[in-house]
């Protein structure tokens, strides 16, 4: 008698870049009568919590969205809080991430950040280079239109310094200036608090992501929130302009 045959798994695969933009820290806080900076503390757990998950789905890039170029305009105060948390994590838990062999990067304009916040990114990005397990992007003083601004200036002195023919200019040429760069365009795009738009965010990147809002708020997204969203991401039929079968 022959044996049975193995039988193979036939999940589809998970996405290979997720985004997330965490919305909903200080609403959170509000409802449960504490100050904003709570909630921010929590919204830290939630991203310990995702990372782990992501990495436990076997997604390759995690892109989350921390800091927007406008949440400058928020009141000195939380700016300040919100540094001070920066600091603490990269401070403490920067050796976790790369004992998970997981790679840190940061995208965004970071000379607008404190020098001693630039020298810790600078010293994960080093630690974490050499990892593959999980390359983890967050994104501070980031906004899209800033992002694709500076790289229209960087092809435009590249054609007037004569590295670069006019003629020559593509998409893969401009996404080549881009902060991500060295990343694969994201697959699916996860915002909670309810609230449903990009915000600024990956503007060029996100062209033909799957978009999923939650109402659940960010200090209260868990792992199975994580694991929920890529079963929804699988029930898409992703077709890229063309028709479906």
């Amino acid at each position: 008698m022959k044996a049975a045959p193995l039988q193979k798994d036939t999940a589809p695969p998970p996405p290979v870049h997720v985004a997330i933009i965490m919305d909903g820290n200080g609403r959170w806080a509000e409802a449960q009568g504490l100050p904003r900076t709570v909630g921010h503390q929590r919204g830290a757990v939630a991203v310990k919590n995702t990372v782990k998950a992501a990495t436990a789905m076997g997604v390759s890039y995690l892109t989350l969205f921390g800091f927007s170029s406008e949440n400058w305009k928020r009141p000195a105060s939380e700016i300040k809080d919100l540094m001070g948390l920066l600091r603490f994590y990269l401070k403490k838990e920067i050796q976790e991430l790369n004992e998970e062999g997981i790679r840190f990067r940061m995208i965004g304009e970071r000379e607008r950040l404190d020098p001693d916040i630039q020298s810790l990114i600078g010293n994960a990005e080093k630690l974490t280079g050499g990892n593959s397990r999980l390359t983890l992007t967050i994104a501070l003083s980031y906004g899209g239109r800033a992002e694709i601004t500076q790289a229209a200036r960087r092809v435009a002195e590249d054609v007037a310094a004569g590295r670069l023919n006019i003629n020559d200019i593509d998409e893969t040429e401009f996404a080549e200036r881009l902060f991500t760069a060295d990343m694969p365009d994201p697959d699916l795009l996860i915002r909670t608090s309810g609230e449903e738009r990009i915000s600024n965010f990956l503007l060029w990147q996100l062209a033909y992501a799957e978009l999923i809002f939650i109402d659940t708020l960010w200090p209260e997204f868990s792992g199975q929130d994580f694991e929920n969203a890529l079963k929804e991401y699988r029930n898409r039929e992703r077709r890229y302009g063309a028709t479906g079968g």
